[in-house]
């Protein structure tokens, strides 16, 4: 059993570049042993282990808790006694230790809150609240910490009656105390006014006070609040406007704990605006105002950037009441929003061309990405077209009289005067947008303003003039005008713009070429009347690359678009693509260029496959396989997956390769399928294997191995939509004689699941699968029912009238029901087991598959078989989580082509099955069924 030693050595050794990966594993191995946790936090809390290697055990502490807390049912996944030791040591431990470990642990006790309070952890809040001090500022940061940790999670969170139980058994306990100590805390700013040292940390405990203000109230006010918020809320506005010399830092990039508890009481500030005007209503006025005079007051330095931002995101909230929006109502009072608000904080700053020529990727998400949510420029542009929405007419005018002076400042001296060309665009922008969407940019416009004349009058210029001659800046405000009102211009003139954003490709300013290629990107994704508006008809260092995801995109984009008419050039693209791929491989740092990346080798893969598919396959071998399994580079093995199925589909019909043969047995690794993001594409890689040698997995008792796949994958909720995939592909491509000695266990584990513990989806695809099996010619009704009743005589009955025939009736997918359809047509005509020992079955076998024809489904406003386990391109992060390839999408299969009329098929099926069995079936129409289930029957029938 490892010791503190070990574990630390092996911390130490997981932060050696070449040997990470063997350290995790051999600590994977060790964290099973009962109170590995336990001697992690010893590690951690203990000040003899370098400061880097208790970080490392924060951090494994974190992500071990994250992985083995509890299981998908709520149970612990550690020993009892490891738990309990858990939740009692970590909260006194977590105060004890230096900040930038408190973080990590406090994640970790958030992660074991999720799960455990306050039901199975209901002395958590006594504990914290007995920890609490009067005057050690150490002390009560860390139990603030940790409430913050932990409450913050209802911030996003739906009302709902046990979210309101939780926040209650909170607020008994913990309100009053933690108001006892924001007096005390004010008090003790008092006292220390001349001690910086003591400052600091009251701060500190301020700034996390105002945090757990906001987490106490963002569900309703607390009623404490309520009661005291005169009080309360005088003590905010005493620390809004308080300033300190000593508290003023010498960094102006960083903000200090100043500004950072300003900035959050601006926070506040907006919660209460939104949600309690009422009771905060008669108090606003004089926060507004403070707030005002505190904006005019900061400087431009990036250390107040949060702060303005979160001051203006206050004053927008005050703009959206209609009461208290009416003080902006006058020209004169917007004038002077304009002057003294809007243009500081809209203005270009030299930390801003800092960014833009030393960080210019980031420059560039900020911009386009949302991330600029609170920056000056953002969360000034969102003040200003708040005071539009109530005020359009005046607001226009008074902004364009600015736009038209910068414009005019810029006119005569262009090159010294570049800066307020672009303020006049960005106001401009900032006042003609009423409402876009990513997909199409701005859809509704200021009724006011012209924009197709203002691109023709101040931006058309700055596209045809040469890249050199104008300021970058103002080429990227070209082009970004371009990007962000492309929908309305007309094809002719985004046509006429290809050529001119084509020249800007060539220009050596990162920021220049990387909007181009984002604008180039987003009008080829462009639609009309649901259809592509351009088609193929119309006309750095690797390392460096990996950062750019806006080109990788416009490759993608321009490769989606050109389909098969890349021509001779796809060889060369391939060429490129892999040796991007193979240098990203190294050290994979950018989820979205990646997944680019990939996107385009689909791309390749889906449009020229077909026409040369063993050049592919033989190109792309070595790449994928070697190159990324092999090295287990975590991160793309998803993506390797998904690309390899695309591979085998695109050449169905040809025998397997040799090489790709070999790599069946790797695929049947258990090892392979324990990472949930590797589930899905293996599953439809191992259907494209099927596809084309299946008899490849008849040898050395490889069947097995998909079978106990299977078996994994079903046990779990999480996982047991894909075990179905996998088992009607089974089922397709192998031979039912292979398959017999392997059906009686596969039943046995369904029926095993479903009495254990049912799931909406599991029952659903249980009754998919059992009606694939019922109409296939190869299996049929019978070869199931004697499956069912192999694993316990009788119990068909039983599973067929209370699961199958009720979950029936739910499918609600249109090739769900066709299955459906096909399975019960051959259970009423052609099934021996009906027609004697569960003959009783039989009528409620026809009036399910009558409501299946004739009843349309009930919709529910979630479908429970929506895929769960992938991720949109926005929530790409690091990890080997599953995101579907767009290039790689499955085909649909109709696994009934022959069910075309669904009524024809039952009525044609039902005369054949009549003509078979000498009338039989017949009889039970006429002496089993009501009137209405007969006749509609016989007008099947008739056709």
């Amino acid at each position: 059993m490892a010791d503190i030693q070990t574990i630390g050595q092996l911390l130490e050794t997981s932060l050696i570049p070449h040997h990470n990966k063997e350290a995790e594993k051999n600590l994977r191995t060790i964290e099973n042993e009962p109170g590995f946790a336990l001697k992690l936090l010893q590690l951690v809390a203990s000040n003899s282990p370098q400061m880097h290697t208790r970080l490392a055990g924060a951090l494994y502490f974190k992500n071990f808790i994250s992985r083995n807390w509890t299981d998908e049912e709520g149970r612990y996944k550690m020993p009892k006694e490891d738990v309990d030791a858990i939740k009692r040591e970590i909260i006194g431990l977590m105060i004890s230790v230096p900040a930038n470990l408190q973080v990590q642990l406090g994640e970790a006790t958030s992660i074991i809150a999720e799960s455990d309070f306050f039901e199975r952890w209901d002395t958590l809040v006594d504990d914290l609240v007995s920890r609490l001090t009067p005057d050690n500022t150490k002390v009560n940061n860390g139990v603030l910490q940790v409430a913050h940790a932990i409450f913050k999670r209802w911030r996003p969170l739906f009302r709902s009656d046990s979210l309101f139980t939780e926040i209650n058994h909170v607020l008994e306990r913990f309100t009053a105390p933690f108001l006892k100590l924001f007096e005390s805390t004010d008090a003790l700013i008092t006292q220390n006014a001349n001690n910086q040292a003591a400052l600091k940390e009251l701060f500190q405990t301020l700034n996390l006070i105002v945090k757990l203000s906001f987490d106490l109230n963002c569900q309703d006010l607390a009623p404490i609040f309520e009661e005291n918020l005169g009080t309360i809320m005088a003590i905010f506005h005493k620390y809004l406007t308080y300033t300190n010399p000593l508290l003023v830092t010498d960094d102006d990039e960083e903000a200090g704990a100043l500004e950072r508890t300003k900035s959050g009481i601006c926070e506040l500030l907006q919660l209460f605006v939104g949600k309690y005007e009422d009771v905060f209503g008669s108090m606003l006025e004089n926060f507004a105002n403070s707030t005002w005079t505190l904006l005019t007051d900061l400087g431009p330095q990036p250390k107040h950037d949060i702060l303005v931002s979160k001051a203006l995101h206050f004053l927008t909230a005050v703009a959206r009441s209609p009461k208290h929006a009416q003080s902006f109502s006058s020209e004169t009072v917007l004038t002077q929003v304009v002057e003294k608000i809007i243009l500081p904080n809209m203005a270009l700053r030299t930390s801003d061309e800092e960014l833009f020529e030393d960080d210019p990727i980031e420059f560039i998400r900020r911009d386009l990405e949302g991330s600029d949510s609170d920056t000056r420029r953002r969360s000034a542009t969102d003040f200003l077209r708040q005071l539009l929405e109530q005020f359009d007419k005046t607001v226009t005018d008074v902004v364009w009289q600015y736009i038209t002076h910068y414009l005019q400042q810029y006119s005569q001296n262009p090159g010294e005067n570049w800066r307020s060309k672009d303020t006049a665009l960005y106001l401009f922008a900032s006042i003609a947008a009423k409402g876009s969407t990513e997909r199409k940019g701005v859809i509704h416009t200021n009724l006011h303003l012209d924009v197709v004349q203002f691109f023709q009058t101040n931006i058309a210029a700055d596209l045809v003039a040469p890249v050199d001659d104008v300021h970058p800046i103002l080429k990227v405000d070209a082009i970004k005008y371009l990007y962000t009102f492309r929908s309305q211009l007309t094809k002719a003139q985004l046509s006429d713009a290809f050529p001119l954003l084509a020249k800007h490709l060539s220009s050596t300013n990162y920021v220049v070429y990387t909007y181009t290629a984002v604008t180039i990107d987003r009008l080829l994704a462009m639609t009309a009347d649901g259809a592509p508006l351009f088609t193929s008809q119309d006309g750095g260092t690797p390392e460096k690359i990996a950062e750019n995801e806006f080109l990788m995109r416009c490759v993608m984009r321009i490769l989606i678009v050109a389909r098969d008419s890349t021509g001779p050039l796809a060889e060369f693209v391939l060429k490129e693509l892999l040796k991007i791929t193979a240098e990203i491989s190294k050290n994979p740092s950018n989820p979205r260029f990646n997944h680019y990346n990939f996107e385009s080798l689909g791309a390749i893969i889906k449009f020229t496959g077909p026409t040369n598919p063993e050049s592919l396959e033989g190109a792309l071998y070595e790449p994928f396989v070697l190159g990324i399994l092999v090295n287990d580079v975590t991160e793309f093995i998803p993506y390797v997956f998904q690309l390899l199925t695309l591979l085998l589909e695109s050449n169905s019909q040809a025998p397997l390769p040799q090489r790709y043969n070999d790599l069946i047995q790797s695929l049947l690794n258990p090892a392979l399928w324990e990472s949930r993001g590797n589930i899905p594409a293996l599953v439809r890689l191992l259907q494209a294997y099927m596809t084309r040698g299946a008899s490849e997995f008849m040898k050395e008792n490889r069947l097995t191995g998909v079978l106990g796949i299977f078996q994994k994958l079903v046990s779990s909720k999480i996982t047991e939509n894909h075990a179905f995939d996998l088992m009607e592909s089974v089922f397709t491509y192998f031979p039912v004689a292979a398959l017999q000695p392997y059906t009686k266990d596969i039943f046995i584990i369904l029926l095993t699941r479903l009495n254990g513990s049912k799931t909406e989806i599991l029952a659903q695809r249980f009754v998919r699968f059992f009606h694939f099996l019922t109409g296939k010619k190869e299996t049929g009704p019978d070869f199931v029912i004697q499956a069912i009743d192999a694993v316990q005589a009788g119990i068909f009955g039983e599973l067929y009238t209370a699961v199958v025939l009720p979950d029936t009736l739910k499918l609600i997918r249109a090739a769900d029901r066709k299955i459906a359809v096909a399975g019960l047509t051959k259970l009423t005509g052609f099934s021996e087991g009906l027609a004697t020992t569960y003959h009783k079955a039989w009528p409620s076998t026809v009036m399910a598959l009558l409501k299946i024809l004739e009843v349309e489904p009930v919709i529910p406003k979630e479908d429970p078989l929506a895929d769960l386990q992938t991720a949109e391109i926005d929530d790409v992060s690091f990890g080997a989580s599953f995101v579907r390839l767009n290039t790689c999408k499955k085909r649909a299969v109709d696994v009934f082509p022959e069910v075309v009329d669904s009524r024809k098929y039952v009525g044609e099926k039902l005369k054949e099955a009549i003509a078979k069995t000498g009338g039989r079936v017949d009889g039970w129409i006429s002496g089993e069924l009501s009137e209405e289930a007969r006749a509609l029957l016989r007008k099947y029938m008739q056709g």
